[in-house]
């Protein structure tokens, strides 16, 4: 193998340990807590970045989580938690141009409104061509298959579209940095 798949593995074995970790540590699950209960707060707006400085060594380091519920009266174990991080060493070494077709893939009006119709229940063409703004049916297809080419869409079986689970938080970190966090505030 070479450097990259060695440090790739290298990576999905570290976070595969992490969550058996935290999922040895994690109390029975009871249910579902209601929707009125508060999640429980630390008080710490910053306790993410207080546990990296913990955590990180040499120049530091970037790691983007998530947990995404589902909705109200879906299974309890139906939320996506994602964790994912690199040095700022490691992101240095990067060739950052490999990013280029999955940042590509988000850089049009369209497609960012096809993603989150998909994301809010819409799965096929036939019903996103019954939305406004989307365009034709072929350019509909041609910005799903843009999509699906760099990962941010799956096809479930023929026509049926889903954002797969292990890209949502990433999709939804993507957007937070993009200022979508700024803009929701004002």
């Amino acid at each position: 193998m070479n450097d990259e798949h060695d440090t790739r593995l290298a990576d999905l074995e570290a976070r595969v340990a992490e969550l058996e970790r935290r999922a040895a540590q994690r109390p029975p699950d009871t249910g579902p807590t209601p929707a009125t209960a508060p999640a429980p707060t630390t008080g710490d707006a910053f306790f993410a970045l207080n546990a990296l400085r913990e955590h990180v060594t040499g120049r530091g380091g970037v790691v983007f989580a998530g947990l995404v519920r589902g909705e109200e009266g879906q299974a309890a174990d139906s939320a996506l938690e994602w964790q994912q991080g690199l040095t700022v060493e490691a992101l240095a070494d990067l060739d950052w141009s490999e990013c280029a077709a999955a940042l590509d893939a988000l850089g049009h009006p369209v497609r960012l409104s096809l993603l989150h119709a998909v994301w809010s229940g819409t799965r096929t063409v036939a019903e996103l061509a019954e939305l406004s703004g989307f365009g034709t049916t072929g350019q509909i297809y041609h910005h799903m298959h843009q999509l699906s080419a760099a990962g941010w869409l799956t096809t479930l079986k023929r026509g049926h579209y889903a954002v797969p689970p292990e890209r949502v938080i990433p999709l939804l970190t993507v957007l937070v940095a993009a200022g979508g966090a700024n803009r929701s505030a004002a």
